[in-house]
């Protein structure tokens, strides 16, 4: 589902709602149809940048800024919201995606440029995108494998079963006392 555009005046109208009128984010938001967490996102860019900062950009961030903005992140345990706010990033789901990135792959894949397609570019028509591989498994691998499972789960009933002996004896050893 794609995402809501809000405008300026009705970001502005949720953040004074919220900073100004004692409101919670929850009711500031619902003013005008967003939700409490687009209303914590515009309140955290307004403290950071003015009115300013809640106006969209599809600026582009350069491998360094990428991993500027999640080293800084980390070095000041700032959570990914607040984080965005403070680079003026609109959307924390990008800081989120570019954390993630981090966090798998290094430092050296948020350097990279050639991540995705261009901004700009289409896919030429009548093309889809490929699907993931399938990970095959010989035959023998996957006899294996049934074989290993239903070992394992004849082992854990085996131990639920004995400890449900187990506990019945405690129990009537402790009803004879």
């Amino acid at each position: 589902m794609p995402q809501a555009k809000y405008s300026h005046e009705a970001k502005l109208k949720v953040v004074r709602g919220f900073l100004e009128d004692g409101m919670t984010h929850k009711d500031s938001a619902a003013q005008i149809g967003a939700n409490k967490s687009d209303s914590q996102k515009w309140v955290y860019l307004y403290q950071e940048h003015g009115e300013s900062g809640l106006v969209s950009s599809n600026e582009q961030y350069s491998g360094q800024a990428r991993a500027s903005v999640i080293e800084y992140m980390y070095a000041n345990s700032m959570s990914v919201r607040k984080t965005a706010a403070k680079f003026g990033i609109t959307s924390p789901a990008t800081v989120q995606r570019w954390k993630a990135i981090y966090d798998r792959e290094g430092r050296e894949a948020l350097l990279k440029e050639n991540r995705g397609r261009k901004l700009g570019t289409k896919m030429p028509k009548g093309t889809r995108r490929p699907k993931r591989a399938t990970t095959l498994i010989s035959k023998e691998a996957e006899k294996a494998l049934i074989a290993e499972n239903q070992r394992l789960k004849m082992e854990n009933a085996y131990l639920k079963k004995l400890n449900a002996l187990v506990q019945e004896r405690i129990r009537r050893e402790n009803g004879k006392k």
